[in-house]
């Protein structure tokens, strides 16, 4: 829209230009400035009007008076200089906010859209929307489950980390209950639905996600916090101008240079240029005001699962029992697992094949789904899975992490232990957010107590809330004090979408994270390094430094020629062109922020 009107004001400023100078016709010329020029400045007066009942206060007030006296003492064309500056000016914060209201598109086209219901003659896709409460539902491998609803039929495992950020596919079977928006395993399983499309898990999720972005954290532009000194200022000593001049002239010649184009034009300057900077860096900055917030952030809160940890399991240690070789464990375990597409197996014959162990033949095989798997490898029978399918009689207690166990011939032979990975970068980036001033690390998971203390003590949080939903994260940032805001979140899931849009700035790894998260956040990481937050606020703070010198040296340059417009030996059309000067010099020096 200030696009438009900029484009107006420069058409209008060239009609103006024709009449008087082309067709000799200074009186319309005259007439059609002024009826802008009051146009303009009515618009404006309303404008502040809100953003003073808002409980702010703008640059808007110093702008009218300038308008309003230059067309008073018939200095129309320095009025006409002032409107190109000031839509020039909102014209620029736009391009600088233009991905302010980001909307949800990806997360609603990602959402289930089609449900196998079960007939008598089989199963009919029906849109998910009709599917009723009590209806059976078969989900295939793989697939989205389109519903909330109770297992009737199969089990298997689901990938529930999207919903609530637990790292570890989830075993499930005939009585669980599975959430929409859950992943399927490898199994094909018949669900019965226990709720309404609209009142599920995921499409619960697009809901507070809404709700969060109907409440944003209101942030006044940088320029306004020295609007009202300067204002005072500068109609202080245009009164004091036209008191000892008697000329009322002299109280638009310096209010003129006190136009406050440098305010207005330095600020998103100095945005843009750092939402450039920032790009090169591979961070994406939706909107100009979320410099500003960053570079005061106190708090800094994140995921767990695929933020700080990378999201992909690995063997974390072999543990064999007290009579066992550890090679011939994995080995047996490997070979075992070779044709299995389990997360855990994958993971396994990854670490062996990074070891160098060499997988033996494999006979009458068979996989029980959610158990595990049994066969025949060196003439020795092989179970490799849960423990009581593997050794139901051992008095081997279940470890306190994600394993699979290993029996040989039946007799209880070793453990394999899993391991989600911290990414390097994340204690190093903690310690720089530190020295940064975001003091209050903190780190909000779905996952467990115990594998959440583990984790924030490797990479320096002490502040840790696990086991949480969606809704417990909202409530947990909002209790948040208010002397440590503003507060940043960093997540990937579409589980952590509802907590970007609810904290002050929401930063989503986009780089292998979902697509919603990006949608509902403010910045995204497109590099899969989280080191890049730490980087973020360092470019932000930068921005806002190099922001507020460019604007007090246009305040210090404007307050200069104030003083020497008193004297009457600037003429208010000069006196709009030196503003010009000032523009330039804070550009420039706004521009350093690239």
């Amino acid at each position: 829209m200030s696009k438009q009107k900029l484009i107006l004001i420069l058409v209008i400023a060239a009609v103006a230009l024709l009449l008087q100078y082309v067709f000799h016709e200074p009186l319309f010329a005259q007439a059609l400035v002024s009826v802008v020029g009051a146009a303009v400045a009515l618009n404006m007066f309303i404008g502040m009007i809100k953003t003073l009942r808002s409980g702010k206060y703008g640059v808007d007030l110093l702008a009218i008076l300038a308008v309003v006296a230059t067309l008073a003492v018939s200095e129309y064309w320095a009025a006409m200089v002032i409107l190109v500056m000031l839509t020039g000016g909102d014209a620029l914060e736009d391009y600088a906010a233009k991905k302010a209201n980001t909307e949800l598109k990806s997360l609603l086209d990602n959402s289930p859209q089609v449900a196998h219901v079960i007939t008598d003659d089989g199963s009919t896709d029906v849109k998910v929307d009709d599917v009723q409460i009590g209806q059976d539902v078969l989900v295939k491998p793989g697939e989205l489950v389109p519903v909330d609803g109770k297992i009737i039929k199969g089990s298997g495992l689901f990938n529930e980390s999207s919903l609530t950020g637990e790292s570890k596919p989830v075993d499930k079977g005939v009585g669980d209950e599975v959430m929409s928006g859950s992943v399927n395993g490898d199994s094909a399983v018949t669900i019965a639905v226990i709720k309404l499309a609209k009142d599920s898990q995921y499409q619960q999720l697009v809901k507070l996600v809404k709700e969060a972005e109907n409440t944003p954290a209101h942030f006044v532009r940088l320029a306004d916090r020295y609007a009202v000194p300067f204002t005072i200022i500068a109609v202080l000593i245009s009164l004091a101008a036209w008191w000892i001049s008697k000329d009322p002239r002299r109280f638009a010649e310096v209010l003129v240079v006190a136009s406050p184009c440098p305010l207005i034009l330095a600020a998103p300057v100095a945005m843009v240029s750092g939402m450039s900077r920032a790009s090169r860096n591979g961070v994406v900055v939706k909107t100009g005001s979320v410099l500003e917030k960053l570079a005061a952030a106190k708090t800094g809160a994140f995921d767990k699962t695929g933020t700080i940890t990378s999201g992909q399991l690995s063997v974390d240690d072999v543990l064999p029992s007290n009579d066992a070789d550890r090679n011939r464990l994995l080995q047996f375990a490997a070979s075992a697992e070779q044709g299995s597409s389990h997360i855990l197996a994958r993971s396994l014959l990854a670490y062996t094949s990074q070891h160098a162990v060499k997988l033996l033949a494999v006979t009458n095989l068979v996989e029980s789904t959610g158990k595990g798997i049994a066969a025949t490898i060196a003439g020795h029978q092989i179970k490799v899975g849960k423990l009581k399918y593997v050794a139901p009689q051992s008095d081997q207690l279940p470890l306190k992490t994600t394993a699979i166990y290993v029996s040989i011939d039946g007799n209880y032979y070793g453990a394999i232990t899993f391991t989600d990975h911290i990414r390097p970068e994340a204690a190093r980036m903690m310690t720089t957010l530190r020295k940064l001033g975001v003091t209050n690390l903190v780190m909000l998971t779905g996952d467990q107590r115990a594998i959440a203390d583990q984790v924030a003590n490797q990479v320096g949080i002490t502040n840790i809330a696990a086991d949480l939903l969606p809704q417990d994260k909202i409530t947990a940032l909002k209790n948040i004090p208010a002397n440590l805001h503003p507060v940043f979140m960093v997540g990937d899931g579409v589980n952590d979408a509802p907590s970007l849009a609810t904290a002050d700035v929401g930063i989503a790894m986009g780089a292998h994270g979902s697509s919603a998260a990006s949608e509902s956040a403010e910045v995204v990481i497109l590099k899969d390094d989280l080191y890049k937050v730490a980087k973020a606020v360092a470019i932000s703070k930068d921005t806002i430094k190099i922001a507020k010198q460019a604007v007090l040296i246009g305040i210090a340059i404007c307050t200069f020629l104030m003083l020497v417009a008193t004297t009457g030996i600037i003429p208010a059309f000069v006196g709009a062109m030196l503003q010009e000067v000032i523009d330039t010099v804070s550009i420039l020096w706004a521009l350093k922020a690239r």
